[in-house]
């Protein structure tokens, strides 16, 4: 009698044990008894009825991650894109998770592509290109909204790469280039007019101004010269003061231009007297500023001159 007792209470303890179970820090158990769901296990130390209780799954509470790679979508200008994206999601509720749906990774890859090529189809290349963070949002929040039944969040979903095809990519960088090179024309543009603005002004207040901004610009007009005539195709290269100086006389207005000589002649005048009047004697002749040391010359008599 005693022996079945010693082996009764031996088979107890041994049975108890058999029930111990220990989830690790981190996760979660799922128990089944007689095939229904019973409870939900946490880290530490649990037990359960050997024979009738059963943990059908145990995962991590962590958050975990997934890639999805070269994920093919049309935009709305017909341009192929390749995308690539990680998710980040974690488990909220081990029971939704394990019983609403089968594969959980495989159910939010499938929701994630389906949304992001609705949206991509809905936008040309450019506007996808300069709202990639406002479609990342708008694609979680939709998903959110349908995982929340599944017992999983998903926390973040992170457009790594988007790659348009090769021709794409090439007039992309032409109108890039395009772009960048316009705002440094402007940029000079600016810089020119604001430079002129300042010479125009010390022009105007400054005394000799306009005589020193025309030396400035013949020197940079023999400088541009010489510097043509450096260059390994030129050979021959001529100078025409005349044509700066009537260029820089438009530019400035007149006062740059060289005054007009002042050319006098001298003109030699005849006078006829009148009948019985006594022809004159001599009559000065008028002299220009360069000849204004020349002995006057006296005109010959008109009898003579008739003689």
């Amino acid at each position: 009698m005693g022996s079945f007792f010693a082996f009764m209470f031996l088979s107890a303890i041994g049975y108890a044990i058999t029930g111990v179970k220990i989830v690790n820090q981190g996760n979660i158990a799922l128990v089944e008894r007689l095939g229904r769901y019973e409870r939900t296990l946490g880290p530490g130390l649990n037990w359960t009825a050997p024979g009738f209780d059963q943990i059908v799954w145990e995962d991590t509470t962590r958050e975990q991650f997934f890639a999805i790679t070269r994920y093919k979508a049309i935009t709305n200008d017909n341009v192929s894109l390749d995308v690539d994206l990680k998710v980040r999601w974690k488990i909220e509720n081990l029971r939704d998770t394990y019983y609403e749906v089968d594969d959980v990774v495989t159910a939010i890859e499938s929701s994630i592509r389906t949304n992001l090529g609705s949206e991509l189809s809905k936008r040309d290349l450019e506007e996808i290109l300069e709202t990639r963070v406002e479609l990342m949002q708008l694609i979680l929040k939709s998903l959110q909204s349908k995982t929340v039944n599944w017992g999983v969040k998903v926390i973040e979903i992170d457009i790594t790469d988007i790659i348009p095809p090769e021709d794409v990519l090439d007039s992309m960088e032409k109108e890039r280039a395009a772009e960048i090179q316009k705002r440094a024309d402007l940029l000079e543009a600016d810089a020119t007019a604001q430079y002129m603005s300042r010479i125009a002004e010390a022009i105007e207040t400054r005394p000799y101004g306009r005589e020193i901004l025309h030396f400035f610009a013949t020197q940079r007009y023999v400088d541009a010269s010489f510097k043509m005539g450096e260059s390994e195709n030129s050979k021959v290269v001529f100078l025409d003061p005349k044509a700066l100086s009537e260029n820089l006389t438009q530019i400035m207005g007149s006062q740059l231009a060289p005054p007009e000589l002042e050319m006098t002649h001298t003109h030699k005048t005849i006078v006829t007297p009148p009948p019985n009047t006594a022809p004159p004697t001599s009559v000065p002749v008028e002299q220009s500023n360069s000849d204004a040391n020349d002995p006057i010359t006296e005109m010959p008599d008109v009898d003579k001159a008739a003689g």
